[in-house]
């Protein structure tokens, strides 16, 4: 490592409620648009169904004792809406409430302190009919859910997640359909941007009403690149980077959204008082980082201004050119965001892995790409602090290899192998370089 990670810096280890719980009937859980979009014809690549999954919801234990294991200072884990709430309102599910307070407990007697998301995805399925995040009335009913949660958990819990990656909902899942609730509706997506962010920013209030002292949320952001040095490129990377980056991070933490009606955009839907609410809302900045995206300029009469290509001359993860590696492209995003926002608040690298093609059956797995890949990530980091970027947490995603989306069971993203068809775990290779990394870290600043 190029650089050295400072005193107090934290290690984290992330999973989400719907990919590793499985029990997607038990206990009076409702539906969500996951459970909705799975059963489309052909939404998912291998016709899997998340069930059971890592079977975490009734095995949680096996999970915090994976997490401790590590030596983690934090767990990173999601709760999910249609547990606590079936309907997406009224009052909540005590067994589910019950499930989630056992899960907080296992981990403060394991020393791990819990990280929960309040939201990962899993929208209720009757949020959804009513208009899902489109409409304004979802960020109240959030934090409706947040108050059900936070009365029966922010006695033990203090940090909280509230959203992850909104710009993914809004992109994947309403712009272009790929995500659920699988709507195709390109700009007219936009809407959902807004509310999420009030959505966060009502939540954020109502945590800290309960006592919470730690509360954010966190974005997916990548570091955008022309494929060409020519002006066309530029400009279709600047718009791309808008509409992937600053749209979602720029409210929260420069007081406004980026000019849209330069790209031709509508505004958002605000009401007054909405900016002053989501402005200074989040205590940390989370940042989920994958990959760089380069992008050219698209041909003339394309409603997008812009095409995502391959990024040329690095290698690449399972996904191949989708997901290309280039560790200090988080570097330079991180850089560049304390250069834009002088008075950033701490941050924290909410996910950050890479999948590579294992195999299925229970057994070692000597994950050498992941190691190197993390390894890269984590010297990045450590590069950016040495910047004066203010980082004071990275978290791997994921603890296990689980359910991934749309692309079900054939993407493993796990520091531990999970056998689906026995619910068997394995540790792998990476598992023990990052339980070494944590140890290493803390024999150095102990001295």
């Amino acid at each position: 490592m190029s650089a050295a990670l400072p005193n107090g810096f934290r290690f984290s280890a992330a999973t989400s409620a719907f990919q590793v719980e499985g029990a997607r009937t038990a206990d009076g859980r409702g539906r969500s648009i996951w459970d909705d979009f799975l059963e489309r014809p052909g939404a998912i690549k291998d016709g899997s169904t998340a069930d059971p999954a890592c079977d975490s919801y009734r095995h949680p234990e096996a999970d915090v004792s994976l997490a401790a294991g590590l030596g983690l200072d934090r767990y990173r884990f999601s709760i999910q809406w249609a547990r606590v709430q079936p309907e997406g309102r009224g009052p909540a599910n005590g067994t589910a409430l019950d499930h989630y307070s056992r899960v907080v407990d296992a981990l403060l007697d394991a020393g791990v302190t819990p990280l929960p998301t309040l939201y990962h995805w899993e929208l209720p399925s009757a949020v959804e009919e009513d208009g899902g995040w489109l409409e304004r009335d979802t960020a109240s009913r959030f934090a409706e859910y947040a108050d059900l949660v936070a009365e029966r958990l922010g006695d033990r819990v203090r940090h909280w997640y509230t959203l992850n990656e909104p710009a993914m909902t809004t992109l994947q899942g309403y712009a272009t359909g790929a995500l659920a609730p699988g709507r195709q509706l390109l700009f007219g997506a936009l809407p959902t941007v807004h509310h999420q962010l009030l959505a966060h920013a009502r939540a954020a209030e109502v945590l800290r009403a309960h006592g919470s002292s730690h509360v954010g949320l966190v974005n997916n952001h990548t570091w955008v690149l022309p494929l060409h040095d020519t002006p066309e490129d530029h400009a279709a990377a600047h718009a791309y980077d808008i509409i992937h980056n600053r749209v979602f991070s720029e409210p929260l933490l420069g007081g406004g959204y980026p000019d849209l009606a330069a790209l031709g955009l509508p505004d958002m839907p605000m009401l007054p008082g909405d900016l002053e609410l989501i402005g200074g809302s989040v205590d940390f900045y989370g940042i989920n980082f994958y990959n760089p995206t380069t992008v050219t300029v698209a041909a003339p009469g394309e409603p997008i201004p812009f095409d995502i290509v391959p990024t040329p001359g690095v290698p690449v993860t399972g996904f191949g050119p989708e997901w290309p590696i280039m560790p200090e492209a988080l570097r330079d995003l991180l850089v560049d965001l304390r250069r834009r926002h002088p008075q950033l608040p701490p941050v924290i690298i909410g996910e950050n892995g890479a999948s590579f093609p294992e195999p299925d059956r229970a057994g070692r797995v000597e994950d050498a790409d992941r190691i190197d890949y993390l390894a890269g990530h984590l010297s990045a980091v450590a590069e950016a602090i040495a910047q004066g970027v203010p980082v004071e947490e990275y978290t791997v995603w994921s603890l296990l290899d689980n359910w991934e989306w749309a692309d079900g069971y054939t993407q493993r993203f796990g520091l531990v192998h999970v056998d689906f068809e026995t619910g068997e775990r394995t540790p792998k290779a990476s598992y023990d370089w990052y339980r070494d990394v944590i140890a290493r870290h803390r024999a150095e600043i102990s001295r």
